[in-house]
């Protein structure tokens, strides 16, 4: 390997040694505020101080403390705040995994420039349930500062003129769930298989498990409903029914006589079995409570969106605002409880208004479908255009309705090319953080986009910038570049580059 006079080791060259700086990525690595994003983030991940228990102890100049030995609950030293935060970035920009994402940061060098590394390492920068805690730990708030950080470098770089942040477009769509399709069948035999298993591991002895007639059923039901058998079906389904509820009978009478610590921990497996026996007999949702379509995922929602290819889908709604020109996304927020447009889009608004602070600028009209009609009153700072005011509308307020619809393929390349199609994180707030974190991710690959397509110009400012300073530090240095020896190019920290 030949040696580079500008690294610190011997035997390694930097990475700006090995990549293309003219890479867009590349590029926008030096023009991401990760100053900024660190320090409105760092206060979530402050390490709380242990110390030992002090003891008293005498020697031939009075008491002391001595610090009791005790181990380190520390584990092992933190990743850098930098390469987790990039590594969220890069995973909803190219549609990765956490387990995918890892994997493709060790063989890219790239991708390691990017996260402020100097030297190309091929090992993973993390284990990828460090992601999981690490979402966990940002929050909705966290996670919503990285959005807001690269519509400030879309302002910054020029990118998008501050005037196109005033005119938004809003729209709603379903962030579907990791969930099998929720029929009754599959939900009675997911009842029988958990409660059985929550006995067994409480140490509760059942009479009958119902194991292989549980799973017969569950077989027969989808063969009858394939074959619109529906008086079949009907009854296999109420055989499934009777087991779960028997089953639920048996547990409540011998957890009775264990305690009630045994009846805590059994509560919310017994609470589910019932909504789900009920709500397969009454072929509907029970009166007081929402219907279950999960197991595992209680929050789903079965949203009806009026699609022909697909009726149903179940999930979460969120709202998406993007610029009316130039389609940045400035909010992604999802609400729980399937509520009406147009009842979101006052929350949709003062999120963008808050993610778009920094750059002093604030929505002033909302481009919308007939779904948020009659909430003028509800937002006055808004002015709201849709096709319901098609003859009070200006001229210029008619063209510029006409791109309303462009925010429909960035819904549809959100959920094909960004992981919004399908969440896989836990919970309510999983599904929070997945919207933001998705609209994060089609951001990065937008400045990207923007950085080939405008950035001609911008590219040739910067290296004539960095050509400059390699020559004032030649002149400084007491020689030329034209007496720089013919084949040798000067190094990235030469011209300029960290």
């Amino acid at each position: 390997m030949a040696y580079c006079p500008a690294t610190e080791d011997f035997f390694r060259l930097r990475l700006d040694q090995m990549i293309d700086l003219r890479h867009p990525l590349a590029v926008l690595a030096s023009r991401m505020p990760w100053q900024e994003i660190e320090a409105a983030v760092a206060h979530r991940f402050a390490r709380k101080a242990r110390a030992g228990a002090a003891v008293p102890e005498l020697d031939l100049f009075g008491q002391t403390l001595v610090r009791t030995p005790r181990p380190s609950n520390a584990g092992r030293p933190r990743v850098p705040l930098r390469i987790m935060v990039s590594l969220l970035y890069l995973k909803h920009a190219f549609n990765e995994s956490d387990e995918g994402v890892v994997e493709r940061w060790a063989e890219t060098p790239t991708w390691q420039y990017f996260s402020g590394q100097a030297y190309f390492e091929h090992r993973l920068p993390c284990d990828a349930t460090t992601l999981v805690k690490f979402r966990q730990l940002l929050g909705e708030e966290g996670v919503e500062e990285l959005l807001a950080q690269t519509i400030n470098v879309a302002a910054a770089l020029g990118l998008i003129e501050r005037k196109d942040l005033r005119c938004v477009a809003v729209d709603s769509t379903v962030q579907e769930k990791a969930i099998t399709y929720p029929t009754d069948s599959r939900l009675l035999e997911t009842a029988r298989t958990k409660l059985v298993q929550a006995a067994k591991d409480l140490g509760i002895k059942l009479k009958q498990t119902f194991q292989r007639e549980g799973q017969a059923l569950a077989r027969q039901a989808g063969r009858y409903a394939h074959a619109r058998q529906f008086k079949r079906l009907r009854r296999a389904i109420a055989r499934q029914r009777t087991i779960v509820a028997r089953l639920a009978r048996e547990i409540e009478r011998k957890v009775a006589h264990a305690g009630q610590a045994l009846w805590q921990s059994l509560r919310e497996a017994l609470d589910k079995a019932r909504r789900i026996v009920a709500q397969s007999a009454q072929r509907g949702r029970v009166d007081g409570e929402p219907k279950l379509y999960s197991w595992h995922a209680p929050e789903v929602e079965c949203i009806n969106k009026g699609k022909a290819r697909r009726p149903y889908e179940f999930g979460v709604k969120v709202g998406v605002a993007s610029t009316l020109e130039g389609n940045l996304i400035v909010g992604a927020r999802a609400f729980h409880g399937n509520p009406y447009d147009g009842h979101t889009l006052a929350e949709q608004i003062e999120q963008a208004t808050i993610l778009m602070q920094d750059t002093g600028v604030k929505p002033e009209t909302a481009f919308v479908d007939l779904g948020y009609r009659g909430v003028d009153a509800d937002n006055p700072e808004v002015c709201l255009v849709h096709r319901g005011k098609m003859r009070r509308l200006s001229a210029k307020a008619r063209r510029q309705l006409k791109r309303r619809q462009a925010i429909e393929p960035i819904i549809g390349h959100l959920k094909q090319d960004h992981r919004m199609g399908r969440c896989h994180l836990k919970g309510e707030m999983g599904d929070r953080l997945h919207a933001v974190l998705c609209a994060a991710g089609y951001n990065i690959r937008w400045l990207l986009r923007m950085i080939v397509k405008k950035g001609i110009t911008f590219l040739a400012q910067l290296l004539l910038s960095l050509r400059m300073a390699w020559a004032l530090r030649a002149v400084g240095a007491g020689w030329s570049p034209r007496s720089r020896p013919m084949g040798t190019q000067p190094s990235s920290i030469q011209l300029g580059v960290a």
